[in-house]
């Protein structure tokens, strides 16, 4: 779904749209397992910057919610997430800040996006929200002891076999000094 600036700032528009696993592309490391649902408002507001210069912005205010199956952190098998976040979101011109002297930026600032054309894309503002959504990093069980070193086995479901592992080298110097203590 596209929103146009200039046919929202006629009519504000009301918005229901789900998106099927694949529809949108998240990267090789999310997996979407169930649709997408997306519901909201998005209107046009204007903003008066200086006496003459209004500039049109455009917010969308909504809430998403999905599941995605992701690889855990430590033996690589899968979790499911499932994501739900409310969003309200401010999107101004691309351009239209330009040739103003650097300021510092306010908390209000740092929170607006920028859009290119005549407006934006429903599916990249929810694959945004989604990604900010989602853990960097996800672990099946707070237990969880990853795959061995060596060999590659999941040590959750078995032993390996594997020889003690070999001491780590940066630690070789601590190791001299301690023996010199000791004698």
């Amino acid at each position: 779904m596209f929103f146009n600036v200039r046919e929202l700032e006629i009519q504000a528009v009301d918005f229901a749209e789900e998106f099927p696993p694949n529809a949108i592309d998240f990267g090789a490391d999310m997996r979407q397992i169930i649709a997408l649902e997306s519901s909201g408002h998005a209107e046009v507001v204007e903003e008066h910057h200086g006496k003459h210069k209004i500039i049109k912005d455009l917010r969308l205010r909504g809430r998403l919610a999905t599941s995605f199956e992701l690889n855990c952190a430590r033996c690589l098998d899968p979790v499911r997430q499932d994501v739900e976040r409310e969003f309200e979101l401010l999107y101004r011109p691309q351009g239209s800040d330009a040739g103003r002297d650097e300021l510092s930026v306010t908390d209000a600032e740092a929170e607006i996006g920028y859009y290119q054309g005549d407006g934006i894309l429903l599916e990249d503002v929810l694959r945004e929200q989604v990604v900010l959504a989602v853990p960097v990093k996800v672990i099946c069980r707070q237990d969880c002891k990853g795959l061995c070193p060596h060999c590659g086995k999941n040590l959750n479901l078995e032993q390996c076999s594997c020889a003690v592992p070999l001491e780590d080298p940066r630690w070789a110097a601590l190791k001299e000094l301690r023996a010199r203590f000791d004698h």
